[in-house]
């Protein structure tokens, strides 16, 4: 059976991006942006698609958080075990995208990617609630198990070994990346499908190029 869905489309209306009004530097750009997706009240505005490669050359993707960034990038954390953290420590390359469908815009990042220090891991690890460090431990990531009771026993195990006032060890095959950017492309939905989209690309004397792009 096959679903038409093709007319399903939304003439984007709400705003536009010219290069006067958009940031010369793009990670001031994008803080601009994440702070409008924040005050806008959206669904965890700092979700966003994680794209990586298999070992066989298969583009891999799925929604991960972003849990801080600055001018040296965007920072999330794993079981470095995980499917995504073995694809990244083969190739070290990523892109995110951004969606904030409500605002009418996307942004897409392209780069290289570096684990974090152990001790940014460390500190991130435990600002976590107690049950999301015990859920770290008790998973083995993309690992093929028997069933949910696996967790849900092991995690009881965790309970009865942790309490809320022991500092639990962050596990040594848990931790974070930072995508490093070489690319940014802000994208602003227009009408008649004429987007605004501007394209950062790094230069190899550390200065950013901005570039419009066709929609």
């Amino acid at each position: 059976m096959v679903m038409y869905v093709g007319d399903l489309r939304k003439n984007y209306t709400r705003a536009g991006l010219s290069e006067a009004d958009a940031d010369p530097n793009p990670f001031k750009q994008f803080k601009t942006w994440f702070e409008q997706a924040v005050s806008a009240d959206l669904v965890e505005p700092n979700a966003m698609t994680l794209a990586t490669t298999t070992p066989d050359g298969f583009p891999s993707a799925r929604i991960v958080l972003l849990k801080g960034f600055d001018e040296n990038g965007f920072v999330f954390y794993t079981n470095y075990e995980s499917a995504k953290g073995k694809q990244l420590q083969i190739n070290p390359k990523a892109a995110l995208v951004f969606w904030w469908g409500e605002l009418e815009r996307q942004v897409r990042i392209e780069g290289r990617v570096e684990r974090v220090i152990p001790l940014e891991s460390d500190e991130y690890f435990h600002s976590r609630p107690l049950g999301s460090q015990l859920g770290a431990i008790a998973s083995p990531q993309s690992q093929v198990i028997s069933s949910r009771e696996v967790l849900e026993t092991k995690l009881k195990e965790l309970e009865t070994k942790y309490t809320a006032d022991f500092e639990i060890p962050r596990p040594s095959n848990w931790g974070g990346f930072r995508v490093i950017p070489v690319n940014f492309e802000f994208w602003q939905g227009r009408p008649n499908r004429l987007h605004d989209r501007l394209l950062y690309r790094l230069l190899e004397d550390g200065t950013w190029l901005r570039e419009r792009l066709a929609p």
